[in-house]
């Protein structure tokens, strides 16, 4: 029996609950600006697809476009507050590029303090291959007690280049008894990438759930059956503003975000000289001995060195040419100072940092909102 694809059947389908594919957002045909929009005529064409995407996903899939959504950062907050009532494993993805912008403050009260916590620290294929590993992961340990989070196990992984997918799904099955899965994260860690990796791995279906490199992709929970009869949940990724993505036009986020292995700059620096980190960020090297600073950031990111006496006017100059890209609102940075008492990182949330000696008086730029701060050296 053929159903007539009526106005009003569709409307009715609505009602009953569709759920954008892409986002998790509920499907709605009324308020363009808002979540799981979708005209009443493309809803007609894609109600028996099995992929049914909002405007929004359809449009970030195929034209690499964004449109902004109404969810606000308490809005994110409360669904993942959610998980504390049910009985779960908790799948903590974290950034390793970006440790410091990937910790959600307080994680165990939103999750539940008795449902484990398995930390996947995604993205280790932009660090160097030289990196070791348990030393990453001891360090990777440290950061995480230090916030109050105790793991029951911490994995090394890359959603983009998965060499080691079945054994974190091991890992998984082992941890979860079970329960339901909860994959949780901030923005932009890459949550939905494994996930469609863990998809792929099983179902052989690739690029279910809309991923890219604009934060807060993900809109609400996105339900993935497993074969016992629980859940794979992926959630909203809790949007951090103080990270470098937020401060970046679209086309740019391609130019300063990291793609590819980090190859370290290391520059011999005398006090009283400057480096620029394209337009977006600056790096002073104010008193202290003559010392190798290491820098790690997107290989394509221009790094140049001046005098710091002469600095304010080589960015006035250079902003947005010879030192690009530029934040979205203007050459306008924020100044931060520090001096260092051990080996320390100087980082710039979400773009990279530069690795520094002890006994250096430090200064860092960004735009106003980034995060810049001192933590003990990674590498």
């Amino acid at each position: 029996m053929t159903i007539e694809i009526t106005d009003e059947y569709l409307k009715a389908q609505l009602a009953e609950g569709l759920q954008c594919i892409g986002c998790g957002a509920r499907m709605q045909i009324d308020e363009p600006e808002h979540a799981g929009y979708l005209p009443l005529s493309a809803l007609r064409k894609q109600i028996d697809n099995d992929e049914l995407l909002c405007q929004r996903c359809f449009r970030l899939r195929h034209y690499n476009e964004i449109q902004p959504v109404e969810l606000t950062d308490d809005d994110f907050a409360r669904l993942l507050h959610q998980i504390s009532a049910t009985r779960a494993l908790v799948v903590y993805v974290i950034d390793v590029f970006d440790v410091t912008g990937s910790i959600i403050s307080g994680l165990p009260r939103f999750v539940g303090q008795n449902n484990p916590i398995l930390v996947v620290a995604n993205k280790v294929d932009l660090l160097p291959k030289s990196l070791n590993k348990q030393r990453l992961k001891q360090w990777l340990q440290g950061v995480l007690k230090e916030q109050g989070i105790q793991a029951v196990d911490t994995f090394l992984t890359s959603a983009k280049k998965p060499q080691n997918l079945d054994e974190l799904l091991e890992k998984i099955d082992e941890l979860r008894l079970g329960e339901d899965v909860y994959v949780v994260g901030v923005t932009n860690v890459g949550k939905s990438t494994l996930i469609n990796r863990i998809i792929k791995s099983r179902t052989g279906i690739q690029e279910l759930i809309t991923t890219s490199r604009f934060p807060g992709t993900t809109l609400d929970r996105i339900e993935i059956p497993l074969d016992d009869g629980a859940q794979l949940v992926d959630t909203p990724g809790i949007v951090k503003r103080d990270q470098m993505a937020h401060a970046l036009s679209e086309k740019d986020l391609k130019f300063a975000l990291p793609n590819h292995e980090i190859k370290p700059k290391t520059y011999q620096l005398n006090a009283e000289q400057t480096i620029f980190i394209g337009g977006l960020a600056r790096f002073d090297f104010v008193n202290g001995e003559r010392a190798a600073v290491t820098a790690y950031f997107e290989n394509n990111l221009m790094l140049h060195r001046t005098k710091l006496a002469n600095a304010d006017a080589f960015y006035d100059k250079h902003a947005g040419n010879l030192l690009q890209p530029i934040p979205a609102q203007g050459n306008t940075l924020v100044m931060h100072e520090f001096r260092t008492s051990e080996k320390s990182d100087l980082v710039f949330a979400g773009l990279g940092w530069i690795t520094v000696p002890a006994g250096m008086h430090i200064r860092g730029w960004a735009p106003a909102g980034v995060n810049v701060l001192i933590r003990k050296a990674m590498i």
